[in-house]
């Protein structure tokens, strides 16, 4: 049976979908753009803007009893692969040990013009 999750740790859905949906044994999130959820301001940095969106997944992930080092898959969505570097020095820090599988691909744009997106999917 499919569960919503929703946290207020996360940003709120800017469109008719949820922040993440725990099925089984495993929790998807939504893609989470830089959004801070306190203040709804997004960073200008790509490595400011990779650490609030894997904060944001991270925030989502707990709120369905989940965590980071249970992830297995990340597809993160930049806006500029130039960016690639960047985004892998901030990433690195979140999954330091046996990182998850991860697809990368540059989009032509995304919502709020955010340079960064990262959608995950863990084990509960």
């Amino acid at each position: 049976m499919k569960e919503i999750i929703s946290t207020k740790n996360a940003p709120g859905a800017i469109g008719p979908y949820s922040q993440g949906i725990k099925m089984g044994d495993f929790i998807f999130t939504s893609g989470q753009i830089p959004l801070n959820p306190e203040t709804g301001k997004m960073p200008d940095d790509i490595k400011a803007q990779t650490e609030q969106s894997l904060k944001n997944v991270k925030a989502i992930l707990e709120e369905a009893g989940s965590s980071l080092d249970k992830v297995i898959k990340t597809t993160v969505f930049l806006k500029d692969m130039n960016d690639f570097a960047f985004m892998n020095d901030v990433y690195a820090t979140f999954f330091n040990e046996n990182p998850p599988a991860r697809s990368a691909v540059e989009v032509a744009r995304l919502p709020k013009d955010a340079k960064i997106e990262i959608e995950a999917i863990a084990k509960l």
